[in-house]
């Protein structure tokens, strides 16, 4: 079986997507994802970041076709996404996957790429490849039963990789897998991004999609509350500036006017200045004074920092 090669454009393009649910007895709406216009472009690593009930896995389902939206629309490398050819390309992971756990490894990546349609022949090439991929290849005939929670999320992403696909969605791949385990699936989706795969991981281990996300967008009450790339977003807010030897009283005072000043238990000072303008014009008078600077940094936020800012605003 060949994976379906996609056309030029987005992995991922959503324009005004909505889905509103309705309460069969009391008539209640609940707008799950609320006009979501969204564009992933192809060949980046992409995180869909919001708290829980915010319509991640809603939209994601929207994008597999598992949910018909209420109104707007998705597409799959410029394909409607409601063409189940135009999903040929994706790889799906879905959150809280369930395996027979009587099943090896290989026999589970033979028995649902079957299932998929894909031939013997296929399935004997590729099962080899991705138990060594993601690092099972000597766990391939032990039952999943005997699988850690990370070696299930393993095998998991193996047997979304079957097919060879272009696109791959993922829904909490790291949640509830130990450090080292996480370690391993972001080594895996590493390799994957060097081969052009495109990654949607829709998380909310925020940690975890600093590290891999190149792109990002929050959801918060089923709108996007913010979207850009990881580094502008926790880009630089301001400097700090760290003085070891004692500033005059009279220095410290106007300098405390432009700054956060706080005293560390050394008896040394942190300034906190929000721009470089500032922090230049405080250092040019601090040097006059002949004071010493042990240090300046740039202050930046983290990924949760921006995240808590944006879903409060």
């Amino acid at each position: 079986m060949t994976a379906h090669v996609p056309t030029a454009g987005p992995a991922i393009e959503t324009h005004s997507l909505r889905k509103i649910f309705r309460s069969r007895w009391s008539g209640r709406e609940v707008h799950a994802v609320d006009g979501v216009t969204l564009k992933v472009e192809s060949g980046t690593t992409f995180g869909l970041l919001g708290p829980n009930g915010a319509g991640k896995t809603t939209f994601v389902k929207m994008l597999l076709s598992a949910v018909h939206p209420t109104a707007g629309g998705a597409r799959i490398f410029g394909r409607d996404s409601r063409i189940p050819d135009a999903r040929r390309s994706v790889g799906y992971l879905p959150e809280n996957h369930r395996f027979p756990t009587y099943l090896t490894g290989r026999g589970m990546l033979d028995f649902y790429a079957a299932l998929s349609g894909m031939d013997a022949s296929s399935r004997k090439r590729r099962i080899p490849e991705l138990l060594e991929l993601v690092r099972l290849g000597d766990w391939g005939d032990m039952r999943l039963g005997k699988y850690s929670k990370g070696m299930l999320q393993r095998v998991g992403l193996a047997q979304a990789l079957m097919h060879e696909p272009k696109l791959l969605i993922l829904d909490e791949p790291t949640d509830g897998v130990d450090p080292v385990g996480r370690r391993e699936i972001r080594d895996v989706l590493t390799a994957l991004e060097e081969r052009g795969v495109t990654i949607f991981l829709n998380s909310h281990m925020l940690v975890e999609v600093e590290l891999f996300c190149r792109d990002v967008a929050i959801l918060n009450k089923g709108k996007v509350a913010l979207q850009g790339k990881v580094k502008d977003l926790t880009a630089g807010k301001g400097y700090r500036l760290t003085i070891a030897a004692p500033v005059p009283d009279s220095l410290r005072a106007e300098l405390s006017t432009q700054a956060s000043v706080t005293s560390a238990p050394d008896g040394a000072l942190e300034m906190q200045f929000p721009t470089g303008a500032a922090v230049n014009e405080a250092i040019d008078k601090l040097r006059a004074q002949q004071v010493e600077i042990e240090a300046l940094t740039p202050t930046v936020s983290t990924l949760e920092d921006v995240f808590i800012r944006s879903i409060h605003v």
